[in-house]
């Protein structure tokens, strides 16, 4: 891969996609390609920083602008810093999340509108798109109850929020296949680990591959 591969993947939470990312890291690493996996907001200190002032349960007055704000200035930083070189160097990324949970949460969820949200990422990320976007579908109620069993889990300021809140997302993710069906895979994530890993490394490797 000369330019590399940015992959995203997205999907509520309890959805499974930090397990999937992890194995798909390890798989493909074995498979011997060179794979760099990453989170947002996160994956390096500032947006690491960043990402404890979004999550912090402390914080449940964040205005729903600031909070769009801060998802895009932490999305920046870990662009320049980590991703686009990865990509330089013709890595794989695997990232959890990016630009789409900002539509999906903020956008749509919040209230803010997709096309605003974006506005203020376009502006961030110059450009920068996954070529590859995992959606991990989930009934919302399914992936609550998956946290609420998971007592490793860190338990953030967005898992608080009501049903409600997280059928918007839900919502907002299906708006964006719809708009983006070129870039959006959807994969049932309700099913077992194994089956829903076995999917996304095929289309994984049928882009590699072709």
């Amino acid at each position: 891969m000369k330019n590399g591969l940015f992959i995203s993947v997205e999907g509520p939470e309890g959805a499974g996609k930090t397990t999937i990312i992890k194995l798909l890291a390890e798989r493909l690493g074995s498979q011997g390609y060179s794979v760099m996996q990453t989170r947002e907001p996160g994956g390096i200190e500032i947006a690491e920083q960043i990402r404890s002032v979004i999550l912090d349960k402390m914080n449940v007055n964040m205005d729903p602008r600031t909070e769009a704000l801060l998802y895009a200035a932490a999305r920046r930083q870990h662009l320049v810093e980590k991703v686009k070189p990865a990509l330089s160097r013709g890595e794989i990324v695997l990232c959890d999340r990016f630009i789409d949970s900002s539509l999906a949460y903020q956008g749509h969820a919040r209230g803010l509108g997709i096309d605003q949200v974006f506005a203020i990422n376009h502006f961030a990320v110059e450009g920068t798109m996954p070529e590859l976007t995992f959606y991990f579908d989930l009934e919302p109620e399914t992936g609550l109850e998956r946290i609420s069993q998971n007592s490793g889990r860190e338990v953030n300021r967005l898992d608080l929020e009501n049903l409600e809140f997280h059928q918007r997302v839900r919502e907002g993710y299906l708006l964006l296949i719809d708009r983006f069906p070129e870039r959006i895979y959807k994969i049932d994530a309700s099913r077992p680990v194994e089956t829903v890993y076995n999917e996304a490394e095929a289309v994984i490797l049928d882009r590699l591959l072709h």
